[in-house]
C-alpha cells in the first residue's frame, strides 16, 4: 500500500468512526446507571485541555477530518473517550477506545488508550481485563521508554485493591502520591491508614518493592509498630524521627500523634487461665501453663487462677468468674472449649482465646490468638512470588493437614501470579523416590535412555536430566518426611541444570535436629515462630532454660509453651492495639497483630540450614 493509499484509508476510517460516534451519542437509548466504580473513576480523570462535551469533541473530529486535519481529530475522539468516562459512561468510552486502538499512530496515543480501557473496564467491574489493560498500558510505555501518568497509578490502586492485593496497591498508591502536587491531608491520611494494616512481613514485601520516598514511611511504620503502645518511649522516637525527616508529608501524621493524649491501657489483676489440666490433654494444659508461668516470673503483678476445662461444667463458669473477682480470662485452649465458652453468652469479661471458634463471629471484648498453619502458607507464597520464579511445584505429603497448607500456598500463588503451581503428593514410604523422579521428569529421561540402548550395539554412558520448567520447589512435610525427601531432590537434579531452591514450612523444622541432620537438609529454607530458631526475636536466655529442663519436649508443645508465655503479655496490651492499629506484639509466637475480626495473627520469620547450623535469614533484603 502506497503511503497516499494509507493516509486515504486512515482518513476514511477516521471519518467513518467519528461518523459512528457521533450517531452514538445522540442515541436516546437510557444508558446504564452509573456504578460506585464509576463514579469514583471521575475523580482521577486528568484535566483534558477543552471545555467542550462529548458530542461538540465528536463534532470537532468529523470537521477536522474534512480538514485533513487527522491528528488533531484523533486527539479529540480521545478526549471524547476520556469525557465519556467522566460522564460514567463507561461502555461508551471502552467502545471508542476500541475502535481507535488500530488508528493510534504513536506510542503515546496507544498508552492513552491502554489507562482509558482499563479505567473503563474497572468502572464495569472487569477486573482481570481492567489488570491486564494496564499491563498493557506498562508494556507500551516500558518499549517506548515513556513515564507513567498519574492516572496510571491511580487507576492501578483501584484494580489492585479490589483484587485483594494489598502490597501492590499500597505501592502503586504511593507512586500515585509521588506524583499528586500538592499532597492534600486526606492522601495522607490514606496512605497511613493503608501502611497501618500491613503485617510486617508485607512491610517487608512493600520495602523490596522500593516505592518513592518511602524510607520514611517505613521507618515510621517500624516505630509505631515496636513502640505505639508506650506513650512517652514512641514519642522519644517521632521526635528523632522528625529531625530526620524533615520535609517528609508524614510530618503531618507524626505532629498528630505527638499531640495523642496518654493512652489509658487497662491494667488486669486477676486473670483466669482455663486450661485442661487433667485428662487426655493434660500435657498440652500443662506446657500451656509452663508458657504462662514463664511470663509470669518476668512480670508478677497479677493474680493467676487456674481452671481445669477438663472438670469444668461451663454453665456455672460465670458465677465462678464473678466469685474470684476476675477481670481478665486466657483460654480456653481446646477447640471444643472455645465453642462451649462463647455459648455461655452472660459472660462478658475480656477474654484471649487460645483457639478459634468454628464459624462464630467474636464480640468486641473477646480476642483469638490464631495459629493456623494456612497463614503461614500465604506469607511464603507471598513473599516467594515476587522472588522472580515462575515455575514452582509443591511437594506435599498426604495428611490432611499438609494439603490444607498445599492447597493454601498454590490458592495464594495463582491469586497473586495468574499461575497455578502445580502439587505433587507423596506418600513417606518406598514408593517416594519414585514419585519425586516422576515429578522432575527424571523418570522419563531414564526411559529414554533404555531406548537408545536396546537399539544401538553398546550400552550409552548418560546423564539423567531433570524438567527444565521448574525453578523452585516448596515442601510440606514432618521433618522425616523433609529428611528423606531433600536429598532425593538434590540427586535427581541434573549436573547440566540450575539448581532449583527448596523452600519449606514450619512442619518440616525441628528444634532436635540434630548435625547428621544438617547436612542432609542443608540449603532448605523455611518459615518458623522465633520460639524455634535462634534469632535476634528469640528469648534465648528462656529457649536455653526450657531446653534444659525438658530437653525431648516435642515441637507442638514447644508451640504451645510459647503461645503460653505469649498470652500473658498480650493481656495488657490487646487494648492498645484495639485502639491503635499500628502496634504489633513481637512475640515468641511471631510479631503479633490484631485484625478487624478480633483475631490476632502473626508473622513469621525465615531460617536455613547448613552444614554446621540453622540460622535465621532475611529474605526481603
Amino acid at each position: 500500500m502506497t503511503l497516499t493509499k494509507w493516509f486515504s484509508s486512515y482518513k476514511s476510517a477516521l471519518c467513518a468512526l467519528a461518523t459512528v460516534a457521533i450517531l452514538a451519542s445522540c442515541s436516546t437509548t437510557k444508558p446504564s446507571q452509573p456504578t460506585k466504580s464509576a463514579e469514583k473513576q471521575a475523580e482521577v480523570m486528568p484535566a483534558l485541555d477543552t471545555n467542550l462535551t462529548t458530542e461538540q469533541q465528536l463534532a470537532q473530529a468529523a470537521s477536522q477530518i474534512s480538514a485533513n486535519q487527522q491528528d488533531e481529530a484523533l486527539s479529540s475522539l480521545l478526549n471524547a473517550s476520556e469525557l465519556y468516562l467522566a460522564e460514567a459512561k463507561p461502555h461508551k468510552a471502552l467502545w471508542l477506545a476500541k475502535q481507535l486502538n488500530g488508528l493510534a499512530p504513536s506510542t503515546t496515543e496507544q498508552y492513552r488508550l491502554a489507562i482509558i480501557e482499563a479505567k473503563s473496564l474497572l468502572a464495569l467491574a472487569r477486573l482481570p481485563d481492567a489488570y491486564l489493560a494496564l499491563e498493557n498500558a506498562n508494556n507500551i510505555k516500558e518499549k517506548a521508554q515513556l513515564t507513567h501518568r498519574l492516572d496510571y497509578f491511580q487507576t492501578l490502586t483501584k484494580v489492585q485493591t479490589q483484587r485483594k492485593l494489598p502490597i501492590a496497591a499500597l505501592d502503586a498508591n504511593l507512586r500515585a502520591f509521588a506524583k499528586s502536587s500538592p499532597a492534600t491531608e486526606y492522601d495522607i491520611d490514606i496512605i497511613w491508614q493503608q501502611l497501618c494494616q500491613l503485617s510486617p512481613w508485607q512491610h517487608q514485601q512493600l520495602i523490596k518493592m522500593s516505592p518513592p520516598n518511602f524510607k520514611g514511611w517505613s521507618k515510621l511504620l517500624a516505630f509505631a509498630n515496636q513502640f505505639g503502645d508506650d506513650d512517652a518511649r514512641f514519642k522519644r522516637y517521632l521526635r528523632q524521627w522528625q529531625r530526620e525527616f524533615s520535609s517528609h508529608p508524614a510530618q503531618y501524621i507524626v505532629a498528630r500523634l505527638r499531640q495523642q493524649p496518654p493512652t489509658l491501657t487497662n491494667e488486669y489483676q486477676n486473670i483466669a487461665i482455663i486450661i485442661p489440666l487433667s485428662g487426655k490433654q493434660e500435657r498440652a494444659g500443662k506446657v500451656a501453663q509452663q508458657g504462662i508461668l514463664a511470663a509470669y516470673n518476668i512480670n508478677s503483678a497479677k493474680t493467676l487462677h487456674f481452671i481445669d476445662s477438663t472438670t469444668l461444667d461451663m454453665t456455672t463458669l460465670n458465677a465462678k468468674l464473678t466469685e474470684l473477682k476476675i477481670d481478665y480470662v486466657i483460654g480456653p485452649l481446646l477447640k471444643e472449649n472455645v465453642n462451649l465458652y462463647l455459648a455461655q453468652t452472660e459472660i462478658t469479661t475480656p477474654t484471649l482465646l487460645l483457639n478459634l471458634p468454628s464459624a462464630i463471629t467474636l464480640l468486641p471484648h473477646q480476642v483469638a490468638l490464631s495459629m493456623r498453619p494456612e497463614e503461614e502458607a500465604i506469607q511464603a507464597a507471598t513473599t516467594l512470588s515476587r522472588q522472580h520464579y515462575q515455575y514452582p511445584i509443591i511437594l506435599s505429603h498426604q495428611d490432611s493437614a499438609s494439603r490444607r497448607i498445599a492447597q493454601t500456598f498454590s490458592q495464594q500463588w495463582q491469586h497473586i501470579t495468574g499461575k497455578t503451581p502445580e502439587i505433587v503428593f507423596f506418600n513417606s514410604d518406598a514408593k517416594m523416590q519414585n514419585q519425586l523422579k516422576a515429578s522432575l521428569g527424571v523418570d522419563l529421561s531414564q526411559q529414554r535412555t533404555k531406548e537408545l540402548n536396546r537399539y544401538i550395539k553398546y550400552s550409552i554412558k548418560s546423564e539423567l536430566r531433570n524438567r527444565r520448567d521448574i525453578d523452585m520447589i516448596y515442601v510440606v512435610g514432618l521433618p522425616l518426611e523433609t529428611k528423606l525427601l531433600k536429598p532425593y531432590i538434590d540427586v535427581n537434579i541434573s549436573p547440566f541444570a540450575d539448581i532449583i531452591p527448596v523452600y519449606a514450612s514450619s512442619r518440616s523444622h525441628s528444634s532436635k535436629i540434630d548435625k547428621s541432620d544438617n547436612r542432609d537438609l542443608s540449603g532448605l529454607i523455611f518459615t518458623e515462630m522465633p520460639w524455634q530458631l535462634k534469632s535476634t526475636q528469640q528469648n534465648q536466655v528462656l529457649a536455653a532454660q526450657a531446653k534444659k529442663l525438658w530437653p525431648n519436649r516435642s515441637d507442638s508443645l514447644q508451640s504451645i509453651f510459647a503461645m503460653g508465655f505469649d498470652s500473658l503479655a498480650l493481656v495488657d496490651k490487646v487494648s492498645a492495639m484495639h485502639n491503635k492499629t499500628y502496634v504489633r506484639h513481637y512475640g515468641q509466637t511471631g510479631i503479633l497483630q490484631l485484625g478487624v475480626d478480633n483475631i490476632l495473627t502473626r508473622s513469621l520469620i525465615w531460617g536455613k540450614y547448613s552444614r554446621s547450623k540453622v540460622q535465621e535469614i532475611a529474605m526481603d533484603q
